[in-house]
């Protein structure tokens, strides 16, 4: 396998639309990298320019030491499964799998012991006669990755081969593809715009967003010491909560707004000296918001506007004046939509975040 390094990679377009920004990525050997971001966040044209797909409009790119800007695709020794799943439909399951294989004129006994072996591998090999329209979505995918498999690639690149299947299905594959990278031991570079997807399958997360790269590091750092509002926001599921907050020293630093009083613990509020009398985004996730229906200690007083039952969990969807809430709570207690109900922070998950820059206050 391979180390993949991007240094000031940059892509672009005719008429100066940049893609990609000084992109710099390390994919250390046998690592599972997702890249991460909403739609037209650059994450498909950089997996693009490492199989070759894109020119590289500015930068490096090493695959095990090599600079590849200039190498054609077919030279990277890389493999990519696509979105759509590529198959050709003419040929059967068996075919589909053999295929590169043969333009690289491998022999036919080698062909057939590797398309066989990862058929087993993938747990496919009743359908090695079959065509692709006659497979379901997670079938075809199955064939995509084992087309992949039998090339024994350096780096594989997946560009977000789950979107197509029903959310069951994803579950499912998600769990396979991460089993079939341990069995592997491979480098994975994997596209998603499905932060889930993301913090489930991944050794390591780039965020990105306007063709930026965010913030890079292990999911539950992400998840934990996010270095700004965006990162904040798009880790997790429900999204973090956010208040515009005005920093007070009321003998000690407050954070104050409409029906809600919240005291930082100490490192927090040293933090925010220099912001008395400016406003804040104060961030909490939703499993940090705890119902509380006494009057003492910090509080956000809310109106429900929505509950969500989910079995093992509720989600109440909340106005704290004209700002909204995520909570999420347990079944114990009935919610009613239009009651109000106070509930604590714990401020030692909280986040804060500078208005103007959105930049984390905290370390991160």
């Amino acid at each position: 396998m391979a180390k993949v390094e991007l240094r000031d990679i940059c892509k672009i377009y005719d008429g100066g639309v940049k893609a990609v920004d000084n992109a710099n990525i390390v994919v250390e050997d046998r690592e599972f990298v997702v890249l991460v971001g909403p739609s037209g966040c650059g994450k498909s044209t950089t997996l693009r320019m490492v199989a070759g797909l894109e020119d590289i409009s500015g930068g490096e790119l090493f695959i095990d030491g090599e600079k590849m800007n200039d190498v054609p695709p077919k030279d990277r020794n890389i493999a990519m499964v696509f979105q759509n799943y590529a198959l050709y439909p003419h040929m059967s399951v068996y075919e589909n799998m053999a295929f590169g294989l043969k333009i690289k004129k491998v022999p036919r006994d080698e062909i057939d012991r590797r398309v066989r072996e990862t058929a087993g591998i993938l747990d496919i090999e009743k359908f090695l006669d079959r065509k692709p329209r006659a497979l379901s979505g997670g079938q075809r995918q199955r064939v995509a990755v084992g087309r992949a498999i039998v090339r024994n690639p350096k780096v594989f690149l997946f560009d977000e081969p789950l979107s197509n299947l029903d959310a069951k299905l994803r579950v499912q594959m998600r769990a396979e593809l991460s089993g079939l990278h341990v069995r592997l031991n491979a480098t994975m570079i994997y596209v998603t715009h499905d932060q889930v997807e993301a913090m489930t399958m991944a050794d390591k997360i780039v965020v990105m967003k306007d063709g930026r790269v965010q913030q890079i590091g292990s999911p539950l750092h992400l998840y934990n010491h996010p270095c700004n509002k965006f990162v904040a926001g798009f880790i997790g599921s429900p999204p973090m909560n956010f208040l515009a907050l005005t920093v007070r020293d009321k003998g000690g630093i407050a954070l104050c707004g409409e029906n809600c009083e919240l005291r930082p613990v100490a490192p927090h509020a040293d933090a925010l000296k220099k912001y008395v009398d400016k406003d804040v985004f104060f961030g909490i996730r939703p499993e940090n918001l705890t119902y509380n229906d006494g009057a003492d200690g910090n509080f956000i007083s809310a109106r429900i506007t929505v509950v969500e039952p989910l079995g093992a969990d509720i989600h109440l969807w909340l106005m704290a004046g004209n700002q909204p809430l995520v909570a999420r709570t347990g079944p114990q207690r009935q919610f009613k939509v239009g009651d109000t109900a106070r509930f604590t922070a714990d401020m030692e998950k909280a986040q804060l975040f500078d208005r103007e820059t959105e930049k984390s206050i905290l370390p991160c």
